[in-house]
């Protein structure tokens, strides 16, 4: 099969990867990594043949100059997906990734929301009526808040979320999560998030009539499922008239709330591995990095109180 072109080799590896039920961001970015590689060898590859360490490495080298070292690593990691799947299916007889250099992966470094109230600031003010809108609708803004806030979600998973999603009997509620990677989870969920979304789906049926358990949960004022670009500009409207656009990290938005929300479980006592459970992270390490950063906080409380600075003067 070495004589099938590079296109029909990413296509078949795509539908292979389809089964196991990737988000469709996923999909696209394997798709765009690939096809980028591609493009950037010297010389131009016809077959999988020609794609040599030598070939690969420059290629890489290219694609790097101009992308962050989590792109590049993003990248790296599609196309040793593909190899495997080439060697698997007998394509080819080895895996050349290993002789590309992968770039080190940097630390997380979370960031939740700044200012000890600022999720109670935050709901208060966007549960509020704001008349000075076009078309106000409180109800579905606090529960797009709600679900990251105390549930956790990242912005894809709140997309794939369906009226049905939200189940269980009274005091056993969860939200069913299609996670990053195809990975499934379950996040139990308390009463305050129950009520918002029970609220939510009582104005939707005001607004658009019977909503069915199959509907995408979070919708626009058309009643049509939400899009990425429309739930983040959603985001920063909601930070806009709560007034704390200045305690959003930059490039955090959203996952500002998913931050905040692991944050105040490690402050709460909460281990890495529950909070790598209830995130849907691949990696303890990153479940970690959550009580490692409240640890420093709280140590740089501690160096902060006056009577230890005045024992340090003694002696």
């Amino acid at each position: 099969m070495q004589h099938v072109s590079i296109p029909e080799l990413i296509d078949e590896f795509l539908a292979a990867r389809a089964t196991r039920k990737p988000s469709v961001h996923t999909l696209a970015a394997y798709r765009r990594d690939l096809h980028l590689v591609v493009q950037l060898a010297e010389p131009a590859p016809i077959t999988v043949g020609d794609l040599s360490p030598r070939v690969l490495r420059g290629a890489f080298a290219r694609f790097a100059a101009s992308r962050s070292p989590a792109s590049v690593s993003r990248a790296w990691s599609s196309w040793n997906a593909f190899f495997t799947f080439l060697v698997t299916e007998q394509v080819i007889p080895g895996n050349p990734m290993s002789a590309v250099d992968k770039p080190r992966a940097t630390a997380l470094v979370p960031k939740p929301l700044r200012g000890e109230d600022t999720p109670e600031v935050l709901l208060r003010a966007v549960s509020a009526k704001d008349d000075t809108q076009r078309d106000p609708w409180p109800e579905r803004d606090v529960v797009v808040l709600a679900l990251a806030l105390c549930a956790g979600l990242r912005l894809s998973e709140m997309l794939a979320l369906r009226v049905g999603s939200v189940s269980g009997r009274p005091g056993e509620r969860r939200v069913e999560v299609a996670g990053k990677g195809g990975r499934p989870r379950t996040v139990p969920i308390e009463a305050g998030l129950d009520a918002a979304v029970g609220r939510y789906l009582d104005s939707r049926r005001v607004r658009f009539g019977r909503v069915t358990a199959t509907a995408p949960l979070l919708v626009d004022r058309r009643g049509v499922a939400l899009q990425r670009g429309g739930l983040q500009y959603l985001v920063r409207s909601c930070y806009r008239r709560a007034g704390v656009g200045d305690r959003v990290p930059r490039g955090a938005q959203l996952h500002a709330l998913r931050h905040t929300f692991a944050t105040r479980l490690a402050e709460d006592g909460a281990n890495a591995s529950e909070i790598m459970r209830l995130l849907g992270h691949a990696s303890l390490a990153t479940s970690q990095s959550y009580i490692e950063v409240t640890a420093e906080q709280q140590r740089a409380a501690v160096q902060a109180n006056r009577t230890n600075r005045v024992l340090s003067e003694l002696g």
